[in-house]
């Protein structure tokens, strides 16, 4: 069995179809016959209402048992004992959910203070940064997972600074827009920051205390929701993305190029994907990816070319976040 890979999906930009991605890649990584495990570390919980329903999600908040991240984390927050083991849920039974939480965001302000006293090589403060790290290992070793996806908030918080230690590598999904292309140059030279102090903490950590190896190495980036609207000229689009490729060396890799491929010809972009539109409300309505839609779910006449055409665009998009990430596929 292959090490357990775990790969981020982040941006300080919301609203550009992120956690949508994550649930696909998800999914698609399902139907070439690997186990997954998806990570809901976002404190709005938005992938985990993709993979439940609201009933399902109040009847998990309700139950006493570490059934979320939170759940999970608690005791060591609270000073009351180590991390509790982790009970994912199981939207199919090669995905293994770890359950987002709103109560997640009260961990802020202790990971802020860890992060600090992990320069002083205190044992503690490496197992509260190094908690989402083994809450992931505890849900792959329970479905033997050879990957862990994860769905992080749009922001440069400590959260996230933490949970990007427990990652072998991070997508950037954009949009097509200065948004998109600003928060990609804000994420690019923080990233790098993160990278090399925990690093420089790593080295301090005491014998026999677990400290995530937090690579973090970037995998590429994917260029979202670039279909043509009504209220938008096409050429407002392909100006952002004609950044892309540019923002994303000098932000991301720190190597600024004199002369740019065009973003069809960027081997950093991993995917153009379109806005599937009508397909991603069905898909929600059916509790499934938009690529597994049939005409009993509403996806009929010229909704099943668009089906085909989304999962050959996610089983190319797999492919090359597999490549990138030195993730073996099943033949």
């Amino acid at each position: 069995m292959q090490a357990l890979k775990t790969i981020a999906f982040f941006n300080n930009k919301g609203g550009v179809g992120k956690t949508s991605l994550v649930y696909h890649v998800a999914w698609m990584l399902r139907e070439l016959g690997l186990s997954v495990v998806a990570a809901d570390l976002d404190p709005q919980a938005n992938l985990t209402s993709f993979f439940l329903d609201e009933e399902e999600i109040e009847e998990l908040w309700e139950r006493n048992e570490a059934n979320t991240v939170w759940r999970a984390i608690r005791p060591l927050y609270e000073g009351a004992g180590g991390l509790e083991r982790i009970v994912p849920q199981r939207p199919d039974d090669s995905i293994a959910l770890v359950s987002g939480d709103l109560e997640l965001s009260r961990y802020e302000d202790e990971l802020s203070r860890a992060w600090a006293e992990c320069t002083d090589g205190k044992a503690r403060a490496f197992r509260v940064i190094g908690a989402f790290a083994e809450v992931i290992r505890q849900a792959a070793a329970q479905v033997e997972a050879a990957v862990a996806l994860v769905d992080l908030g749009p922001n440069l918080g400590s959260l996230n600074r933490a949970a990007l230690t427990a990652c072998d590598h991070v997508v950037l999904p954009l949009g097509p827009d200065l948004f998109s292309i600003q928060g990609l140059r804000n994420v690019g030279p923080t990233l790098r920051t993160w990278r090399e102090q925990w690093a420089q903490r790593r080295s301090k950590a005491p014998p026999g205390v677990f400290a995530p190896e937090g690579p973090m190495a970037p995998a590429g980036y994917v260029m979202m929701r670039h279909a043509i609207r009504l209220d938008r000229p096409v050429r407002a689009y392909d100006r952002w993305m004609a950044q892309a490729p540019g923002a994303y060396r000098e932000a991301v890799l720190g190597e600024p190029e004199e002369k740019l491929p065009p973003i069809e010809h960027d081997p950093h972009c991993l995917a153009r994907l379109k806005d599937y539109r009508s397909l991603m409300a069905m898909a929600q309505e059916a509790r499934k990816p938009m690529f597994l839609l049939k005409p009993a779910d509403g996806a009929i006449g010229g909704h099943q070319t668009a089906v085909a055409e989304c999962y050959d665009d996610f089983l190319d998009l797999v492919r090359k976040i597999a490549k990138r990430c030195d993730l073996s596929l099943p033949s």
